[in-house]
C-alpha cells in the first residue's frame, strides 16, 4: 500500500463514489491508506457492505477500526453507521439524506456574514444564502416550510485553527513543523501557515486531505445533531461484477 494518496488515486475514489460503483470503490481504496479517506469514502463502504459486495465487510471493519482509533468530530457517527451494516450495532435512528457533504461543509465553515444557507430535506440540495451563480432559487415563501428546509448556520469557529495545530502535531519533529508552529503563533496565522506550506507540495496536499476529512466530519456531526445522516442515492448505486 502507498504511503499516502496521490491525486490520481483520490480521483479514482471520487469517481467511484460519483458513479456509485461499489466494486470500483473497494478496488480504489486499496491504493492508499484508509485513515486519510474515512469521511470521504465511509458512506460508500457502508453501502457496499449493506449490499453484500465481496470484501466490503472487511473494508468496513478496517474503516471502523481506523475511525475508533482516530476520534475526529463526526467519526463516532460514521462508526455507528458502519457498525450497523456489519451487524455489530443497531441502525442509528437518523433519517438518511443524499446531501453533498463537501458543499455542506463549505457552508458550515464560512463567515457568518457571507456564508450559511439552507438544506432542502426533500432532495438533499444545499442552497447558499448568497450566490450570484444560482440561476433560480426557490420562492421565499417555500423556504419557510420547516418540513422541507433546514437552515445551515455559518459557524466560523476556531475549528480551522485547531486543524492547523493538529496537522503540525502530525508532522512530528520535522523542521517544517517548527516553522509552522512559529507561523501560527502571531498575526495572520492562516496566511503565514499557507505561505510556508505552499513551498512543500507534498505536505500541502496532505494538509488539504486532512482538512477535508475534518470538515466533512464536522458536517456529519452537525447533521446528526439535526437528526439526519448522509447517504448515497440508493436507486443509483450499482454493483459491478
Amino acid at each position: 500500500m502507498a504511503e499516502g494518496w496521490d491525486e490520481d488515486g483520490l480521483r479514482v475514489v471520487r469517481g467511484a463514489l460519483h458513479t456509485q460503483d461499489g466494486a470500483a470503490l473497494l478496488a480504489a481504496l486499496r491504493r492508499g491508506p484508509a485513515s486519510e479517506v474515512l469521511q470521504l469514502a465511509g458512506d460508500g463502504v457502508a453501502e457496499a457492505a449493506a449490499r453484500g459486495l465481496p470484501e466490503a465487510a472487511e473494508m468496513a471493519t478496517l474503516f471502523l477500526g481506523a475511525l475508533q482509533g482516530r476520534g475526529f468530530q463526526g467519526d463516532e457517527e460514521l462508526a455507528e453507521r458502519l457498525s450497523s451494516v456489519t451487524g455489530d450495532a443497531a441502525v442509528p435512528l437518523l433519517r438518511p439524506i443524499p446531501v453533498d457533504m463537501e458543499m455542506l461543509a463549505m457552508l458550515l465553515e464560512g463567515d457568518p456574514a457571507e456564508s450559511g444557507g439552507r438544506l432542502d430535506l426533500s432532495t438533499g440540495e444545499c442552497w447558499p444564502a448568497f450566490s450570484e451563480e444560482l440561476e433560480a432559487e426557490p420562492p421565499a415563501e417555500e423556504t419557510d416550510d420547516p418540513e422541507r428546509w433546514l437552515r445551515i448556520p455559518a459557524l466560523r469557529s476556531r475549528a480551522g485553527y485547531r486543524d492547523m495545530e493538529l496537522f503540525i502535531d502530525g508532522l512530528g519533529g520535522a523542521a517544517l513543523a517548527d516553522q509552522l508552529r512559529i507561523a501560527i503563533g502571531g498575526r495572520g496565522a492562516f496566511r503565514q501557515f499557507k505561505d510556508i506550506l505552499a513551498h512543500d507540495q507534498r505536505s500541502w496536499r496532505r494538509y488539504h486531505r486532512f482538512c477535508d476529512e475534518r470538515q466533512r466530519g464536522r458536517a456529519r456531526a452537525w447533521l446528526a445533531e439535526e437528526g439526519y445522516r448522509p447517504s448515497l442515492p440508493v436507486m443509483r448505486w450499482t454493483v459491478r461484477s
